[in-house]
Formats: structure tokens, C-alpha cells, sequence
């Protein structure tokens, strides 16, 4: 440590650009020490008592030295200095710096600063040194950007500003940045400040000179006769010249604060050249293309692009540099551009894919429609092979076709194949030569016209005619089916009449009823899928209908499934069959339990669709309009998508034989599609099952009865034909009566069953074999006919047509109709207003008879 004199520092500053030189030495050091050693030798040489006041006398003054020294260092007139403080290499660092330094003390007075600092705010000496505020106080530009210097300084932060210093005498002036920082983290330190001060007004001038260069290079690329644009690799239009945004009739302003994409100022399909560029690796690629862009009107121009795309090392694309040059001038004055633009524009904007391929499929040239193919199949950019577009299953098809074009075979076949893709889509490809002579690098051209919508479109079609042709089969069966049954029943219960309880045969009779009874069944379902059933559809609560059904549904589906019904709110009423409905819905619900072996949920949910709604839902071959929705889910196996078409077809089941008809859900889809309704299934694999009801909203209008109540009752002894079994539970007391009936039926044998059972119950029965033969027999009798029990289809004088001939006659005779069709078959061909009872086929003796005393028993 080494002790000099320095000024106080809340005196005046000292500059540190003229340092004051050491006081200290060792050599004085050493001289005093020798000096200190000679006296004390010399005195060593005295006696002790010569020498005592000398010695003290030494004492004596070198304690008022050091007595003297304690005081100046208190007072702060000497001071100890840190010999590594006095480093000269840092010193000079800091005193010949380019920039001004100066540091302040706690309350803003300069404590240190260097030449440059001196220079930059004007003092002539250490003497004049100023803090930065009192330099530049009263110029406005510069006062604000030192408040926020000042309070950084206070708070011991860092802050930076660039000011702009006017010029005396009106001259330039100049640029300068400040900056204020701590001089350190202590406690101490952090009270005082280092200021820094550069002069970069050159830095600035290159700047704007800089500037001035862009914005004249900006506005000759703005002016120029031509367009230009950049777009980066999400699409956008990161840059438009002022020519093509007047081109395309857009506000520059508008451009350039983004927002359009290339296919907002491309016409068509024209975007997808573009962006097909095949990409490699750190090359740069021009492209030219003739295309169309689309002004802001959605008018379209012709223009010719020099495409530039710059490509990184790892292939990634970079912004394009684009080139554009009008080509409508060119369709006024030269003929031969004219017919090139017209060209380009036919081969662009065409529906079809075309591109040129050489002998190994790959493509030459393409338009526009073929790019875009190629993005949307989500094809490779590297690959060029146009077989890479068809399905590995049906590429040799393409390859042959091509194969042939190159040798020259002019008419090559079409070829219909599937697409590449995620998604199952077709096209059709129509290849022709290229004369060799021509081109040598083209062998063939290859048109494609997608063609999925419409084999989506002729599926439907074919799906829609076979389902309405096995309708119209299943409908012919059934009803010849129901004629044969119904002798079998007939003659059953002829057969049970004569055999009592006891007889050995007893037994054998009614496995043949219970058998008959079967087929019966087995036979309605059939006419449901034809729709050809007889309905007796009422207003019906959706939500209360399903309630009632609960209790059956889980003992139907056991307790491995759990069950649970979701009603919406406020359903509107619908106008159904309500055993049908409940049939639908159980056959639904026995097979999600069927799909759920190891158990599950089943979820059948309600809810009210609008029209609005339905629409968005595009399900095919539903109008918009309102519905009730029924949706019966699963969380079962599910439907795996080679047999979702097939679901509704009769006979096809994917159970084990034995264990089920394969009728169930076409008996479903023929009842909801008897409704007016709708149905949908949505299935994954391993994903459950969901099927999608929709019955129409009916709307409430006042009706207006055209049968009396005993004929509705009639009609509700028909619909016992959905349990003849359970008819014949409940026997009447008195099934006999009087009166001449009139039986018209061409099936001989079942005639004859018939009119032996009216017989056996009391009635006189006349037979007639067809509506002729009726008619004859009605003049015979001279009206004496009560009651006419008519089939309907017959030959030369049908049911309908036999009821208005009689009806002409007699107006109050009365009629049954029995039928193996439903009774909306021939319900059409009626003349309004006429009333008669129905009894589809097959029935029992009981109900025949049921149904023609009731009806004898109606009033006239």
C-alpha cells in the first residue's frame, strides 16, 4: 500500500486524461530506513545516558509524523492506494477510449472522465467537465431522452438512447448514442454511474444512404412495365409490385399488410403448377408458365410467369421471385400469341388432367388440373411417374394402355382405375400417341377425368333398383306364400276340431300350427321389406313410446348391457305404426346385444332435427326438411365397411346358421322407409355401431273420418294378423252365425277350406272363382247376398274393380277383402268413399269367422 495525496471527491473533479505521477519511492524508502539504522548505530555508541535524550527526542518526532499522518488521513488530505488500482495499461484503455466515459458520483457530479468525453460536450480542461445533463440542458430534442437516462441512473438500470444534435449556423449536426449503467453491484458502486457517449452520425449517414438506394430500387421495381411478386412457402404474397396490384385492381397498402394467398390472384387450378415444383436440394429453379390471374373483380387476365425458387440443402423451399408479363396486349396484335394464350388457356382450365409421358410413364408436361390431382392424391413432389396416381392393384392396366400409345396403336381402349389416396377415388384415362416425329421425348398423351362421384352416384342407383327389385320379389313370394299358408291353417284347424286333447295325433296338429305360424311370421317380414305391409299409423309420442319399451329392451339384452335412453326435449309428435316402431327398435336392440358379447352400453338417443340441420348433414337421398331422430348406438364390434351395403339386404347375416333369418334389419328398413322415414348407419370396426333414425314431424291437421268406428274396429281385428297365436288365446264365445256369404277366390283349394269353415259356423256360402263369375252370381241370387268376402288379385275382374260393380248395384252390400298384400296395394284403385273391411292372409278359421260376424253385425 502506498499513501498520496488526491482532491476530495465531492470537490472538483479531477480528469483522469492528464493522471498526476506517484509520490511514493522505493529508493526514498530505503534512503529513510538507512538513515533510521546510522542513527540508531551511532547512538548504540553513546552511553545510555548520553544517548537517552536523543532518543527521545527521535521518539518525539517521529510520533508527530505519524500523529500528523493519522489527522491527514482522517481529513482526507492522504490516502492509501491499491497498487493494482494504478495499472497504466488500464488507465491509458479508458483515458484514449473512442467513446466519451464519464463517471458521476450519487449526487451527479463528474468524478472521472476521459479526452473523448471532453471533446464530445465542448470542455476546453478537467476544469470545465459538466455531467451530461447540464451539457445538453434546454434542447428539446435531446431533454427527453435524458430525463429517461437520469431516472435509469437513479434506479441503477441500464438505458440507452439515440439523439439527434442540431448543428449551430444551421450545419448538419450530429448523431449521438448514450448510454448509463452502474459502476458496479456493491452497495457502494451501484451509487455511481459510468455515461457513455459515440458520435454516430457517419453510422447514421451510411444508413441512409442505404435507405435512399432501397427506396429508389423500390420504386424502379414498383414502376417497371412489368409485374412481379414473391410468395414464401406457406402461399402467401409476401411481396407485389405497384404494376401488378394495378394489374389486378388491388390497393398496394392492402397487399402488403398481407393477408392473399397465390390462389387468391391465380384463376382456376393454376396455383397447384406453382407449388408442384419438384424440389431439389440446393439448386435454383426457373419455371415458365402461361396462366391466368384473377383480378379483384374476378375478371382474369392472360400473363406469362418466370418462376425463380431457390431450394435449401435439405430441399426446403425458399421465397419464390416471380416474374410477370401481360399477354393480353398480345391477343390484339399478333395473331400467333393470340392462338398460344387461347391455348393455354383451353389446356389449363379444362376439367380433365392432361399431361405428356414418356415410354417410361413419366411426365414431360402437365396442366393444371393434373398438379392439383397430384396434391390432392398427396403424391411424393420428387416423383414424376404418372403411374404413381393409379392404385398398385390396377397400375398394369395404365402401363399397357401407354405401352401401346408409344408403339403407335391409335385406338387405345379407355381404362377405368382406382386412384392413389388415402380415400377410395376412381379415374378414367384415355391415352393416344405422339408422333415420334415430332417430339421424341413424348410418347403418348394421357387425358383423366375423375370419375368418383360418379361411380358413388351409379352404386347408389344399382343399390336402390336391386333393393326395389328383391322387394318386388320378396312381395310376389309372400303373397303366393300367404295363399298356400293359409290352406295349410285352414285345414289345421279343421284338423284340430276333430282331434281331442287326448288323441295321439293332437300333438303332431299343433307342431304343424306352431310351424305354420312361423312361416307366417317369416312371411310379414317380408312384406315389411317391400314395404308392403299393412301399417295403422297413429300420432305418436316418441319419448313416452321408448319408456314403455324399457322394461323389455333390458330383459331383451341381458345384464352384461347396460342400457340407457337419452330423450331431447320438446319432440315433435311423429304418425307411426306403433307395433312396427317397437318392432324396429327391438330388432335394433337385439343386435347391438348380439354385437356386444362380453357385454356394453346400448344408448338410444331422440332429438329434434330442422330442416336447416338436415341439410348440412347431406345425408344421400334425404330432402331437407324436419325430422325426428332416433339413434340407436353400441359399443359393440362393429361393421367392417366390405358389408355395410349389404346390412339391409333379406337373407344376408353375418350370424351362424341357425341363429337368425338374416330379415331383421331389412324388416327395420322397410318399415322406416313405409313411414316416410329415413335410416343411416355410421360403424367402425372396433368402434361400435350407430344407426340413425329419421321419421318426418307430422303436423297436426284436422281429419276427417271416412270409415265409422266398426270398421276401424275391423281393421284392428286385421293387424292380429302380427300374432295369430295370440287371437286364437282369447276364442269367442259365439262364432256362429246366419246369412248368405258370397266367396270369391281363384285358389280352388283354398276356396273350398274356406267355405267349409263358413259352413261349419252356420252361414250359407255361395263360391265364385273370379270378379265375373261374382257378378253372375249376384244377379242370380236376386240381391240375396249379405255379405262379399273378395280376394283381390284376380284374373279377368279384380277385387276393386268387383267391389264398384257390385257397389253400382247394391250400394249397401257389405265387402271383405282378403289378401296377401297389404291393403295400401290396392287401396288406390278404390273410388273414394267406399268402405270395406280387410283380412290379410294368412288367417285361422277363427278369425275369418271373427271377421265376418263383426262385419255382419255393422249397420247398413
Amino acid at each position: 500500500m502506498t499513501a498520496e495525496t488526491d482532491h476530495d471527491l465531492t470537490r472538483e473533479p479531477v480528469a483522469a486524461h492528464e493522471p498526476s505521477p506517484r509520490s511514493g519511492s522505493i529508493a526514498l524508502v530505503l534512503l529513510v530506513a538507512a538513515g533510521l539504522v546510522a542513527v540508531a548505530v551511532g547512538l548504540m555508541t553513546l552511553g545510555r545516558a548520553q544517548a537517552q535524550p536523543y532518543i527521545l527526542g527521535i521518539l518525539a518526532v517521529l510520533a508527530m509524523v505519524g500523529l500528523f499522518n493519522l489527522f491527514a488521513f482522517a481529513a482526507g488530505i492522504i490516502r492509501f492506494v491499491d497498487r493494482s488500482l494504478d495499472d497504466p495499461v488500464m488507465g491509458r484503455i479508458a483515458d484514449h477510449a473512442f467513446d466519451g466515459l464519464a463517471v458521476t458520483d450519487p449526487r451527479g457530479h463528474v468524478v472521472y472522465s476521459n479526452a473523448a468525453y471532453l471533446t464530445l460536450t465542448g470542455a476546453s480542461g478537467p476544469q470545465e467537465v459538466r455531467p451530461v445533463e447540464r451539457v445538453f440542458i434546454g434542447n428539446p430534442d435531446v431533454s427527453e431522452a435524458v430525463f429517461r437516462l437520469l431516472k435509469a441512473a437513479r434506479e441503477g438500470k441500464r438505458q440507452q438512447e439515440e439523439v439527434r444534435i442540431s448543428g449551430h449556423d444551421g450545419s448538419q449536426g450530429r448523431w449521438l448514442r448514450m448510454r448509463v449503467r452502474p459502476l458496479g453491484t456493491g452497495k457502494r458502486e451501484a451509487k455511481y454511474a459510468v455515461w457513455s457517449i459515440s458520435d454516430i452520425t457517419r453510422d447514421r449517414e451510411r444508413q441512409e444512404d442505404v435507405f435512399q438506394e432501397l427506396q429508389h430500387a423500390i420504386e424502379y421495381l414498383d414502376h417497371a412495365p412489368c409485374g412481379f411478386f414473391s410468395v414464401n412457402p406457406a402461399g402467401e404474397l409476401a411481396y407485389v409490385n405497384a404494376t401488378l396490384a394495378n394489374w389486378l385492381d388491388y390497393d398496394l397498402a392492402e397487399i402488403g399488410s398481407g393477408g392473399l394467398k397465390l390462389t387468391d390472384i391465380v384463376s382456376g387450378d393454376g396455383a397447384s403448377l406453382l407449388t408442384a415444383i419438384v424440389a431439389v436440394p440446393g439448386e435454383v429453379k426457373t419455371e415458365v408458365f402461361d396462366i391466368d390471374l384473377r383480378m379483384r373483380t374476378g375478371k382474369t387476365m392472360p400473363v406469362r410467369l418466370y418462376h425463380k425458387l431457390a431450394f435449401g440443402a435439405d430441399g426446403a423451399q425458399g421465397p419464390s421471385r416471380t416474374l410477370v408479363i401481360s399477354r393480353a396486349r398480345d391477343e390484339r396484335s399478333d395473331p400467333d400469341r393470340a392462338a398460344e394464350v387461347r391455348f393455354m388457356r383451353f389446356f389449363d382450365h379444362t376439367p380433365m388432367a392432361i399431361a405428356t409421358v414418356d415410354r417410361g410413364g413419366n411426365v414431360v408436361r402437365a396442366n393444371a388440373r393434373y398438379a392439383k390431382l397430384g396434391q390432392a392424391l398427396g403424391l411424393d413432389s420428387a416423383s414424376k411417374s404418372i403411374f404413381r396416381a393409379v392404385n398398385s392393384r390396377d397400375r398394369q392396366l395404365l402401363i399397357t394402355a401407354i405401352n401401346q400409345a408409344a408403339e403407335g396403336q391409335a385406338d387405345v381402349a379407355p381404362v377405368e382405375v382406382a386412384l392413389e389416396g388415402t380415400k377410395e377415388r376412381w379415374g378414367q384415362f384415355f391415352v393416344t400417341p405422339v408422333d415420334a416425329a415430332e417430339n421424341e421425348a413424348e410418347a403418348a398423351i394421357v387425358h383423366m377425368l375423375e370419375t368418383t362421384e360418379r361411380r358413388a352416384l351409379e352404386n347408389q342407383i344399382n343399390q336402390s333398383q336391386k333393393m326395389e327389385t328383391v322387394g318386388q320379389l320378396a312381395g310376389g313370394i309372400a303373397h303366393d306364400f300367404n295363399n298356400v299358408l293359409s290352406a295349410i291353417m285352414m285345414a289345421n284347424d279343421f284338423l284340430l276340431n276333430a282331434h281331442k286333447p287326448t288323441d295321439p295325433s293332437f300333438q303332431d296338429i299343433m307342431q304343424i300350427k306352431q310351424n305354420a305360424t312361423r312361416a307366417a311370421t317369416l312371411v310379414r317380414q317380408l312384406l315389411a321389406f317391400s314395404r308392403r305391409q299393412t301399417l295403422r299409423p297413429q300420432v305418436l309420442d316418441l319419448g313416452d313410446a321408448l319408456s314403455d319399451l324399457a322394461m323389455l329392451l333390458r330383459r331383451l339384452i341381458g345384464e352384461k348391457v347396460k342400457h340407457e335412453t337419452i330423450h331431447g326435449r320438446d319432440l315433435w309428435p311423429v304418425k307411426v305404426d306403433v307395433s312396427q316402431f317397437e318392432q324396429v327398435i327391438v330388432n335394433l336392440a337385439v343386435n347391438a346385444r348380439d354385437a356386444m358379447p362380453d357385454g356394453g352400453k346400448l344408448i338410444i338417443r331422440t332429438a329434434n332435427v330442422t330442416a336447416e340441420e338436415a341439410a348440412k348433414l347431406a345425408y344421400k337421398g334425404m330432402p331437407a326438411a324436419d325430422y325426428v331422430r332416433i339413434e340407436v348406438a353400441d359399443t359393440g364390434t362393429g361393421i367392417p365397411a366390405d358389408i355395410r351395403d349389404k346390412i339391409f339386404e333379406p337373407f344376408f347375416s353375418t350370424k351362424e346358421v341357425g341363429k337368425g333369418t338374416g330379415l331383421g334389419l331389412s324388416t327395420v328398413y322397410g318399415i322406416v322407409k313405409q313411414t316416410g322415414g329415413f335410416i343411416y348407419v355410421d360403424s367402425e370396426p372396433g368402434q361400435g355401431t350407430s344407426f340413425h333414425i329419421f321419421l318426418p314431424r307430422h303436423h297436426a291437421e284436422p281429419e276427417v273420418q271416412e270409415q265409422p268406428a266398426a270398421v276401424v274396429g275391423a281393421a284392428n281385428g286385421a293387424a292380429k294378423e302380427t300374432a295369430p297365436a295370440a287371437a286364437e288365446a282369447k276364442p269367442r264365445t259365439d262364432l256362429t252365425g246366419q246369412g248368405t256369404i258370397l266367396l270369391v277366390e281363384d285358389e280352388e283349394g283354398l276356396r273350398a277350406l274356406n267355405a267349409r269353415g263358413l259352413r261349419s259356423r252356420g252361414y250359407t256360402v255361395v263360391e265364385a272363382e273370379n270378379g265375373v263369375e261374382a257378378m253372375e252370381v249376384l244377379e242370380e241370387q236376386s240381391g240375396a247376398i249379405d255379405l262379399v268376402v273378395s280376394d283381390v288379385v284376380m284374373p279377368e275382374m279384380d277385387g276393386p274393380t268387383l267391389l264398384k260393380a257390385m257397389r253400382e248395384k247394391n250400394p249397401d252390400i257389405k265387402f271383405i277383402f282378403v289378401s296377401g298384400y297389404a291393403e295400401d296395394a290396392f287401396e288406390k284403385s278404390l273410388p273414394e268413399g267406399q268402405q270395406f273391411d280387410f283380412l290379410p292372409k294368412p288367417f285361422t278359421l277363427s278369425q275369418l269367422v271373427a271377421a265376418v260376424k263383426e262385419t255382419m253385425a255393422k249397420a247398413g
